[in-house]
């Protein structure tokens, strides 16, 4: 059973800086693409940026050019560096990791971004 544990979220002014990291465990992880969506109070849940087990790497166009998304295959774990926050950028976080026809989902964590 693959679980995602996210970590790093929280409370950020505007401008400010997040960096989300997200621990796979139960998995070879190197096997699998990953990434990180978000979801905001009533919205759907959309995609952020991913990282292919190849290296290709798909941003959404609202964060491109803030946010970058990497990955550490010994350590089992993908982060997610967020810059230039903004309020519209408040939402719950989930890491995700996909295999073929499987998806994992960790829990999400909250990033909120005010004054």
């Amino acid at each position: 059973q693959v679980q995602l544990v996210e970590s790093g979220g929280g409370l950020v002014q505007p401008g400010g800086s997040l960096r989300l990291s997200c621990e796979a465990s139960g998995t070879i992880f190197s096997t699998y693409d990953a990434g990180w969506y978000r979801q905001a109070p009533g919205k759907q849940r959309e995609l952020v940026a991913e990282m292919t087990t190849s290296g290709s790497i798909n941003v959404a166009d609202s964060v491109r050019g803030r946010f970058a998304v990497s990955r550490a295959n010994a350590r089992s774990a993908v982060f997610l560096q967020m810059n230039s926050l903004k309020p519209e950028d408040t939402a719950v976080y989930y890491c995700n990791a996909q295999l073929g026809s499987m998806t994992f989902w960790g829990k999400g964590i909250q990033v909120t971004v005010s004054s």
